[in-house]
């Protein structure tokens, strides 16, 4: 949709702005629309050089004085790695097994601060004899008239009012710096003096002192730890020997003596009674199933089949004669009838055979029942004898319990003893050990410094040099802020500074009736103003030149801006003007920023003669169908959200989106001249049905020389 319907019949009005014309004046500070004029502050800095020159160079003059006159000190560090290098067989034995977790920041911390410590650093003093260095005993170098006025006054403290060991201790601690390397387990001693050799001599000595002391504390524990032991060892002895004699005291008097596999003889005892017993059912159990089996076998007729039987010599023998004498039936047999002599010879002798045989196998199952009878009373007795034997073991139970617990306090007590043996053999050896490792080792020694680290003469010089620069320059601009304070108001009052011209050509004076009464785009801005959020998206459009709207919509800016953030976007790019009056005329605009070539902060321009924002179309011969691209809508959007009114300079509006001009907006229209007034009535509800929530018709344009009449009251508001 374009809203296009009113462009018949329109005519261009001819450009009435030119270059603002120039106005002679003093420099200020701030400008009139509010911010600093850093061309006058510039100016003033430049007239007053010689302010900040001269002290400059005194200053650099006297720190490079100083700094040569002070006294240097040479540094020299050295490196010690906490590592823990015990060795894993000095370790006791139940910890050689076990890992060691390494050392934690808190650990190494710790070791930095036994590198402070007093003790570590009177032995350093001790050996190195700084005790007799005037560099560490200011009292040797003679009496300091100005320390002891400073003294006075608390500033410093006067050396002769303390200890010779606490001057020295205060110079030593001043010069030694000790310092963990972050995110590892090394530490840095450093030492300064104003002799190389000996900052690198003492640095050296601090890191073999601190191994010394380690492996002198280590043994220390380890003699401590030998000592008690021994103390302890001669009572556990003590303990032991009277804790067995009480044992075999109590076993003698309860006649609980100690037999084979660590037992006593009743249970023993008790053992092997029992295994007999048991022998014992188990033969008269056999004893009697063979016998009753043989006699079975001979009621039955059946043959006897028990080994018992068959090994015997006699029934071998019987068994062999039956055997012949069947052989022999049978061969007769072959011959002789029955009822022949030999035949019943020979039969009458196999009966025989065996009816012994019988006999012979009664005697052993007999026998059988004669062994069962005698392993029988066997199993009495021992039953008996056993029965003997556990009352008398229930009696002695109690003792028994009493000797258990005896043994087994013996027995702590020799446990104890020979734990404490070990610990005490190990401590002994590990007193003994002249090279017991420390926790670190030196990974770095000093070395003899040829650069001075105190002082930093260049930094030095360079650090006075340039704050005396800066608070020099720093005081010349505040006294011309606060000089130009007074002569501001004076100057935005008085009438040849007072009227900030818009830059027209052919400029004309203001009005009588609109510098002395309310004009009508002024009742306009106040009404908008007070609609407050409801008229946040104004859109200025209408059939007069785009000049004369462009115009009003500037101007209504103006009028707007004394109380809210007011931006002006030009949507019809017809205009000069918004170059003409904007801070930098070349900026680039709403096209560029829908190619990205520029962002927000780039389009956004300011409005010489007031606080409005401008934003541009876009550079001359940018293409305005970018201005048809969704991203106008979001950009509109965003500028909603941070100024209170976005005025959008939509000239004839003709091909422009409608929804881009009417959403939530108010609309101004800006008619002809020559237009009736039942053309701007049907103007007015055509755009109202076009979707702008508000339609104001203006009853002329505002000219060039109208907006140059509004632009100084509005600077001088």
């Amino acid at each position: 949709m374009r809203l296009a319907f009113w462009r018949s019949g329109k005519a261009l009005v001819q450009r009435a702005l030119a270059k603002p014309a120039s106005v002679v004046q003093k420099p200020v500070a701030v400008s009139g629309s509010g911010d600093l004029d850093l061309h006058a502050l510039g100016l003033a800095l430049v007239n007053k050089r010689r302010w900040i020159i001269i002290p400059t160079l005194i200053a650099a003059v006297l720190s490079i004085a100083a700094v040569n006159l002070v006294t240097p000190r040479y540094k020299s560090e050295a490196r010690i790695l906490i590592d823990g290098r015990e060795n894993v067989f000095l370790r006791p034995n139940g910890e050689r097994n076990e890992e060691r977790t390494a050392l934690d920041p808190e650990a190494v911390t710790s070791q930095v601060q036994l590198l402070l410590s007093r003790d570590l650093a009177r032995e350093i003093i001790k050996k190195n004899k700084l005790a007799e260095l005037p560099e560490f005993d200011p009292v040797l170098q003679g009496f300091s008239p100005l320390k002891s006025l400073l003294a006075l006054f608390g500033i410093g403290r006067d050396p002769f009012s303390l200890t010779p060991e606490e001057r020295v201790l205060d110079a030593y601690y001043d010069r030694f710096t000790a310092y963990a390397v972050d995110k590892s387990r090394v530490i840095v001693i450093e030492f300064q003096s104003r002799d190389p050799e000996l900052a690198a001599r003492v640095a050296n000595s601090i890191a073999d002192g601190y191994l010394v002391l380690q492996q002198g504390a280590r043994q220390d524990q380890a003699k401590s730890a030998g000592q008690w032991l021994s103390g302890e060892i001669e009572n556990l002895r003590k303990k032991v020997a009277d804790a067995e004699s009480r044992v075999e005291d109590f076993r003698s008097k309860s006649s609980l003596f100690v037999g084979t596999n660590n037992t006593t003889l009743s249970n023993q005892q008790m053992g092997e009674l029992n295994t007999q017993l048991n022998n014992a059912r188990a033969l008269k159990s056999d004893a009697e199933s063979k016998a009753r089996l043989i006699r079975e076998m001979l009621q039955s007729g059946k043959p006897i089949e028990v080994s018992e039987v068959l090994n015997s010599e006699l029934i071998r023998r019987l068994s062999e004669q039956r055997v012949t004498l069947r052989g022999q039936l049978a061969e007769q047999s072959s011959t002789l009838l029955d009822g022949h002599p030999r035949i019943k010879e020979l039969k009458a002798q196999l009966g025989d055979l065996d009816r012994q045989l019988r006999e012979e196998a009664g005697k052993i199952s007999r026998s059988l029942d004669s062994d069962a009878r005698i392993a029988g009373g066997r199993v009495e007795g021992l039953s008996a004898s056993l029965e003997q034997l556990k009352k008398q073991a229930t009696s002695t139970n109690g003792q028994d319990v009493q000797l258990r617990a005896l043994e087994r306090e013996a027995k702590a007590q020799r446990d104890l003893l020979e734990s404490y043996l070990a610990k005490y053999r190990e401590a002994n050896t590990r007193e003994n050990i002249e090279a017991a490792p420390a926790d670190g080792r030196i990974i770095s020694r000093a070395s003899v410094s040829n650069t001075a680290a105190y002082p930093k003469k260049l930094p030095i010089v360079l650090i006075a040099t340039l704050a005396t620069l800066m608070l020099s320059a720093g005081a010349i601009v505040t006294g011309e802020l606060l000089r130009m304070t007074a002569p501001r108001g004076a100057a935005t009052s008085s009438p040849a500074t007072a009227r900030l011209p818009f830059p027209a050509a052919g400029y004309s004076a203001p009005r009588p009736d609109v510098v002395s009464g309310v004009t009508e785009i002024e009742r306009l801005a106040d009404g908008l103003r007070g609609a407050g959020a409801a008229a946040r998206k104004i859109t200025v459009l209408g059939t007069a030149s785009s000049e004369s709207i462009t115009v009003t919509a500037l101007t209504l800016a103006r009028l707007m801006v004394r109380h809210a953030k007011v931006v002006v976007v030009d949507l019809a790019a017809s205009s000069p003007t918004i170059a003409a009056v904007s801070a930098d005329p070349n900026a680039p605009g709403l096209a560029e920023l829908m190619l990205g070539e520029a962002s927000f902060a780039q389009i956004i321009t300011k409005d010489r003669l007031s606080r409005v924002h401008l934003v541009s179309a876009g550079r001359a011969g940018s293409d305005r169908g970018l201005l048809q691209s969704p991203r106008l809508t979001l950009a509109i959007d965003a500028l909603l959200r941070v100024y209170d009114h976005v005025v959008l300079d939509a000239g004839s509006a003709s091909d422009l989106p409608a929804e881009l001009l009417t959403a939530q907006a108010r609309a101004v229209v800006v008619p002809d001249a020559s237009m009736a007034a039942d053309a701007r009535a049907l103007m007015s509800d055509q755009l109202k049905a076009a979707g702008f929530s508000n339609v104001t018709m203006l009853n002329k344009a505002s000219l060039p020389s109208e907006a140059a009449d509004q632009a100084p009251r509005v600077v001088a508001a």
